[in-house]
């Protein structure tokens, strides 16, 4: 079966070809995406924000920028801008102002190429159409001169052959959108949860000022 494909694959070369580059494209961005939103979730925000507040309470907000700093990520990021912010004696708006910009450039690093994955898919699909219509043409042309007895038998090898086109147009795309939809879905929480602790912890440290400065 996989020596059968694997001519087919190569008689249609200059569609099956495309179709695979789809395939090793969103293979690529799957692995990149996954590993960036892994070492985004990989922050505990609960245990992060006790850290934050454990230390600020107790006046001791430049440990409490130091514990931020150990981590890498959106949240961290953001957190360690607010924190940094506070520590220069700025207004409440200034301190918002400072994360909003550090959440301006972090979160849209969550999502970003997910979206390509639903246009490869789209473009595998379009691309195996395209080689069953071209291989159909094809198979048409092919047998017009050929006597009726022979017609039929070559007609439908010629059909099902141009049909892996589309099959396995399908098959990239089925996978490709089923990648999409679970990245999304995981980039999204991770966005929920950056914007979740952020508010918190602007809200924390900005009702507690007077705490944290006690020091």
């Amino acid at each position: 079966m996989m020596r059968e494909f694997g001519r087919i694959f190569l008689d249609h070369w200059y569609i099956m070809f495309p179709i695979a580059a789809c395939s090793a494209a969103g293979v690529a961005i799957v692995v990149e995406r996954a590993l960036t939103l892994k070492a985004a979730s990989a922050v505990d925000k609960d245990e992060l924000l006790g850290f934050i507040q454990s230390y600020c309470m107790h006046g001791q907000l430049q440990k409490a920028i130091a514990v931020v700093s150990q981590s890498k990520g959106p949240l961290p990021n953001i957190v360690r801008a607010g924190l940094i912010s506070v520590a220069n004696g700025q207004t409440p708006e200034e301190v918002q102002t400072a994360m909003d910009a550090v959440a301006l450039r972090e979160i849209p690093r969550l999502g970003r190429r997910i979206d390509t994955l639903s246009a490869l898919a789209n473009v595998a699909v379009l691309l195996g159409l395209l080689g069953t219509v071209s291989g159909m043409i094809a198979a048409f042309g092919a047998v017009a001169n050929l006597p009726p007895a022979d017609k039929a038998k070559v007609l439908a090898s010629s059909i099902a052959e141009a049909l892996n086109a589309t099959g396995f147009g399908l098959l990239i795309s089925i996978v490709l959108f089923a990648a999409w939809g679970w990245l999304g879905s995981w980039s999204n929480k991770v966005i929920d949860d950056v914007h979740e602790a952020s508010v918190a912890t602007l809200n924390f440290i900005l009702s507690n000022k007077s705490k944290i400065f006690k020091g």
